[in-house]
């Protein structure tokens, strides 16, 4: 799934790409993926759209792990990398979604472990209740507190933040980090994290966050011109040959909860 910072990211970056061009045609599932999700017919998404204009980009009604881009009466939910395609530009081998608009530019999405890409009439999208955005004031510690009460105690810190999107958008991926800097293991246990260790966690998951989207995104990830992010990450695959910035150990990689965890054993003691 695409997270938070980049889903914010590629939002604001279709808001200035985009907007405005018409979609002379669309193709969907050209190259079938068995974890490719489509809303009813994907033959139908070329009927469907073309002709459409695009005036917005939000992150919206499927929460922020979404990019939805409204065209025209259509509306498409994309959970998956988004690509802009200049004219000429070369255009990828394989994909799961492509846009080709007026000017003879191109969007595309090429799905990587599993991704949604629905198309859907905007009248069809009803108005639904959203959870506060980190990003967002309404995202205060009282909220938190409410959240971190809603659940059993014996929950894992990785699984109260990065399952059942209780925060929307935020998965596996910006979790390590928040972690981190939160000097909480991904394993332990909200029974044992004290109040002052919690507070600490609400502050890292909203810093931790802005940081990510303000730096336009994380350097394990893409924008919508195929550019690494500027954040650079603490706790990835990217920073595993390295030692702790903080302290100096070797950091672990780990199996848990269906991917992949990293921590320092130092820093982060279970």
């Amino acid at each position: 799934m695409i997270e938070l910072p980049e889903t914010h990211v590629l939002t604001k970056q279709i808001n200035e790409t985009l907007v405005g061009k018409t979609i002379k045609s669309a193709v969907a599932n050209a190259h079938p993926h068995g974890f490719a999700f489509y809303s009813g017919d994907c033959t139908a998404y070329g009927a469907m759209l073309s002709g459409q204009k695009i005036t917005e980009a939000r992150t919206g009604f499927a929460g922020d792990s979404c990019t939805e881009i409204i065209c025209g009466d259509m509306l498409l939910q994309i959970g998956t990398p988004i690509k802009y395609h200049a004219a000429g530009e070369k255009l990828p081998k394989s994909h799961q979604l492509l846009l080709e608009f007026d000017d003879d530019s191109h969007m595309s999405c090429t799905v990587q472990m599993w991704g949604g890409m629905f198309c859907v009439p905007v009248t069809e999208v009803s108005e639904r209740e959203h959870k506060p955005c980190p990003f967002t004031d309404a995202f205060d510690e009282n909220y938190f507190d409410s959240l971190v009460g809603s659940v059993k105690p014996t929950l894992s810190a990785k699984a109260f933040l990065a399952t059942e999107q209780r925060v929307p958008g935020l998965g596996n991926g910006v979790l390590q980090d928040i972690l981190f800097n939160a000097r909480i293991h991904s394993k332990r246990k909200l029974e044992t994290i004290g109040d002052k260790d919690m507070q600490g966690l609400f502050q890292s998951v909203k810093s931790t966050l802005k940081e990510m989207r303000d730096s336009g995104g994380r350097d394990t990830e893409k924008d919508l011109f195929n550019r690494s992010g500027n954040y650079l990450t603490i706790l990835s695959k990217n920073t595993l040959i390295h030692p702790c910035r903080v302290c100096g150990s070797g950091l672990v990689r780990q199996a848990y909860l269906g991917g992949n965890i990293y921590f320092c054993p130092v820093c982060q003691p279970l």
